[in-house]
């Protein structure tokens, strides 16, 4: 073999005897290899010598004993770290120093695990449960509760106030009757079990009736039409020895002639005018 082939490919010094490596199929000796071609170490920016590990991290390089914690100077081979800066920390320094709280268990979340943030706190995603059931929220429906978190189950089980019909949670549309809680569609009519959200009623023994409900059931008849006199909506009515009648009933049995306000004659539940009471 030529001679020249174990040459230096820079200095051509001879490589017979000499440490030596090679790169892109060329022959150099150490000390031109480490000048050209060695990378700078970030720790101690001496060059990494061809028999030493060089470790490498985004575009960075390292000798085996300098790739440590800034912080507290641990060695960080084949070990978990993060970056800050550009700077390597260990994981615990890293935590320490800018990993947020859990708002629920007060302890560091650990750089590459798994967080929920929520109005401005952080939680471990295991610690991110239901005060309730213990179960975690995970992206599930939530209720905040002062400083708690409840799943719907657990929070209409707590808070929500109980139908009286129904027995189950009112979380919308509800209706306070006799200081007892209605779902809107709950709140029936005690006699023809219609619906009274936004209708007049009026209220009988502690049940709430419709106004015809109410009208046909308890309401006096009226002595003329026999129709109940309920006094909804303004309605007046004319009384006289335990009989009633609307104002728009209250008329002579004979002519018809409206008595409100003027002198009858009664017999047999019937009233006259004076007119014609006196042809009787």
């Amino acid at each position: 073999m030529d001679n020249k082939a174990f040459d230096c490919y820079n200095c051509k010094n001879t490589l017979y005897g000499q440490k030596y490596t090679v790169r892109e199929d060329n022959p150099y000796c150490v000390k031109c290899f480490e000048s050209i071609f060695a990378n700078k170490c970030e720790g101690c920016k001496n060059p990494i010598e061809c028999d030493s590990k060089d470790l490498c991290y985004k575009d960075s390089h390292w000798h085996e004993d300098c790739f440590k914690c800034v912080k507290c100077a641990c060695s960080l081979v084949e070990k978990p770290f993060a970056a800050k800066d550009e700077l390597l920390l260990c994981i615990d320094c890293y935590s320490n120093e800018h990993s947020a709280k859990c708002f629920n268990c007060k302890a560091n979340i650990m750089p590459g695990s798994r967080k929920i943030d929520y109005k401005g706190c952080n939680w471990h995603e295991t610690c991110f449960v239901c005060q309730g059931c213990q179960q975690p929220l995970g992206s599930k429906s939530f209720v905040p509760k002062q400083s708690s978190l409840y799943c719907i189950p657990c929070y209409e089980k707590e808070f929500a106030q109980q139908c009286v019909a129904c027995k189950k949670a009112i979380t919308k549309d509800g209706i306070s009757f006799e200081d007892q809680p209605f779902h809107s569609e709950c709140f029936l009519c005690s006699g023809c079990k219609k619906k009274l959200a936004g209708e007049k009623f009026t209220s009988k023994d502690d049940n709430p009736y419709c106004v015809e409900c109410f009208g046909n059931l308890f309401a006096e008849k009226c002595t003329a039409c026999a129709k109940p006199i309920s006094g909804q909506g303004g309605g007046q009515y004319i009384s006289f020895e335990d009989c009633q009648w609307h104002s728009d009933c209250f008329a002579c049995s004979k002519c018809k002639a409206s008595l409100v306000g003027q002198r009858f004659f009664s017999q047999q539940n019937q009233i006259f005018c004076t007119e014609c009471g006196q042809d009787m």
